[in-house]
């Protein structure tokens, strides 16, 4: 039969070993360190290049004859950074949008502006529809 290991319980120091006592004495493989001036934000031309094809969309169904840019087809992109996208779109738009089911929309025809900002942000923007 097995024997049982006990732990003392009269306040004797426990005999243990750590499964990583092996790792303390291992050396890592050097790592690429992400320099501060490598990071560079997504309206800037030194970021990413050809990071996809968005769609710019002129759309006007359904906002009672308003016309909207829609930009869909973001991949491999977070939720802020399509905020940050929306905030510096409507900034130099001019106009209101908002971000809402991962595309976003910008109040007006602002194809060509909303063009130049996702090219600069490294995206190869394509105008889709009418």
């Amino acid at each position: 039969m097995k024997e049982k290991k006990r732990i003392p319980t009269d306040g004797e120091p426990v005999q243990w070993k750590s499964p990583f006592a092996a790792l303390k004495n291992l050396e890592l493989p050097p790592t690429q360190s992400r320099d501060k001036t490598d990071q560079s934000t997504p309206g800037s031309p030194s970021h990413a290049k050809n990071r996809g094809r968005v769609d710019i969309i002129r759309q006007t169904a359904h906002r009672g004859g308003k016309t909207v840019t829609v930009v869909t087809g973001f991949t491999g992109i977070g939720q802020a950074e399509k905020e940050q996208l929306a905030r510096e779109m409507q900034k130099t738009c001019g106009v209101g949008g908002t971000v809402k089911e991962g595309r976003i929309e910008i109040q007006g025809d602002q194809r060509e502006e909303v063009s130049r900002i996702l090219k600069n942000a490294g995206f190869r923007p394509v105008f889709a529809g009418g």
